[in-house]
């Protein structure tokens, strides 16, 4: 184990060199959140994918292919028509908002006064998403170097924290880009080709598996469906993938760049589900789907890229870990804390911008750990997180985008009545049943429709600065916080 040990000490230490040489670029609060909106295609195209497959979607992807065959190719393939879905129709319009949060988003389609409330809400789904990915690392970390999970998840979430304080989205999106560039060389050049001839090849596979493993809807149509709602909806309206948006150079860049790393995206899960289709034959009888990816690395890979290929897992988790963690950390910051400051700050008083962010990453990064630690039911938790982020937010996000007579106070309505239903709902079904965000989100949806025809619309003041900024032609407003005397 020894070449594999030195390829992940390796990767490692440049992460952390990464987040250093990020610092010497992050010298504004738009270098630090959003990368100073300079992003290209490639840069562009590559952190957005990296972001969005995360431990879930690879360790994950591959226990459901284990499980269910190339069906389990679904959730990560609804992950992917979320991002095509965002780019192709959103992605432009987001991107000329040149805001930094999706709260400002609200608060400036609305006309203010929807922000804290969404921003709670967001910040619980960020500071969950980033847990998730934390805990992921003590997998990793037991499969490398046979340490306790408590360890694993500090020594995994500091190396996140530290490039991520550093240099902030310039730091993340440098090592974003080498972990692309590992996933897609360890997972689909090299795991994916070896585990099915390791198999005896596509022919092999079919005759030693039941014919359920290659039906495309073998998961179950509820379950695809619960997918779509939870993930590729979840995609649309997230802060983590809003503030890569917000990195782009232009919206165009947003738009096609976003395009190709949703079909990224697509390939990746086909991939997953084969590698774990493939993990089946060769060990029927594991005792978790989930162990299926570290069983074949360890037993199936030669020396070197064995540990190739685990750093892969470690750069998916990694990659996600790092953007939900700074998306919270913004949040927070921009979101809740800004404005309760804004409140009680003195006339004329200065402060660091950057130094503020990175307090909050730090903050938060260690808040993340903590309850990464404390935490037991991981599935439960980011269940919850993504229930609240589609009931609460999905219906006044998209309400804001794409209809004119939508209120603030039917945003207000629709956040709150959709978060409550989803809890209460969750308490009568059961966290991990499907009705709390399918209830939840027609709540919502009733709540905003019915609440805004019934109040006064949107002036048409508040609309037509939305407008312009939507085409792009007003100068960026709303990317700072107002101060107190105005």
């Amino acid at each position: 184990m020894a070449v594999d040990y030195t390829v992940i000490v390796v990767y490692l230490a440049g992460m952390l060199a990464m987040g250093w040489w990020g610092m010497r670029r992050a010298k504004s609060k738009s270098e630090f959140l959003v990368a100073g909106r300079r992003l290209g295609p490639a840069m562009y195209s590559g952190t957005m994918a990296a972001i969005v497959l995360g431990g879930a979607s690879t360790i994950g992807g591959v226990g459901l292919g284990y499980q269910y065959g190339l069906s389990g190719a679904w959730m990560v393939f609804t992950i992917g028509l979320g991002l095509l879905a965002l780019s192709v129709f959103f992605s432009a319009r987001i991107a000329r908002l040149k805001v930094y949060t999706v709260s400002e988003m609200l608060d400036l389609r609305y006309g203010g006064r929807a922000g804290v409330i969404s921003g709670v809400v967001m910040w619980a789904y960020t500071l969950m998403l980033a847990v998730t990915s934390t805990i992921a690392y003590a997998t990793i970390f037991d499969v490398l170097f046979d340490l306790n999970r408590t360890v694993s998840i500090i020594i995994g979430g500091a190396i996140v924290v530290a490039y991520s304080t550093l240099g902030g989205m310039w730091s993340i999106t440098l090592t974003d880009m080498v972990q692309f560039v590992v996933k897609t060389v360890g997972v689909l050049l090299l795991l994916l080709p070896i585990a099915v001839v390791k198999a005896g090849g596509f022919a092999e596979m079919k005759a030693e598996l039941p014919t359920s493993y290659f039906d495309p809807l073998g998961i179950g149509g509820e379950t695809i469906f619960t997918y779509v709602l939870i993930y590729t909806f979840g995609m649309l309206i997230g802060q983590d993938i809003w503030q890569r948006v917000f990195t782009a150079r232009s919206d165009k860049t947003a738009k096609w760049s976003g395009t190709v790393a949703g079909t990224y995206c697509l390939v990746y899960a086909l991939a997953g589900a084969v590698i774990g289709t493939a993990a089946k034959v060769l060990y029927p009888k594991l005792g978790s789907p989930d162990d299926a990816f570290a069983t074949i690395v360890k037993d199936e890979l030669p020396v070197g890229v064995r540990g190739l290929v685990l750093a892969a897992a470690l750069a998916a988790v990694m990659s996600t870990s790092s953007g939900a963690l700074i998306a919270c950390a913004t949040v927070a910051n921009n979101d809740i804390w800004s404005r309760l400051r804004g409140i009680v700050r003195r006339d004329g008083e200065e402060h660091d911008e950057v130094a503020g962010n990175r307090a909050f990453i730090l903050i938060m990064g260690l808040a993340v750990i903590g309850t990464a630690i404390a935490l037991n039911n991981v599935v439960e938790a980011l269940t919850v997180a993504y229930n609240l982020l589609v009931g609460g937010l999905l219906v006044p996000i998209l309400g804001g985008l794409l209809w004119k007579r939508g209120t603030v106070q039917g945003a207000l309505a629709s956040v709150i009545v959709g978060g409550l239903a989803v809890i209460g709902l969750m308490a009568g079904y059961g966290i991990l049943a499907n009705e709390p965000v399918y209830y939840g989100l027609l709540a919502s949806l009733a709540v905003y429709v019915a609440v805004s025809l019934a109040t006064k619309p949107t002036d048409e003041a508040v609309l037509a600065t939305w407008r312009e900024r939507l085409a792009g032609r007003s100068p960026e407003l709303a990317s700072e916080p107002v101060p107190a005397h105005q």
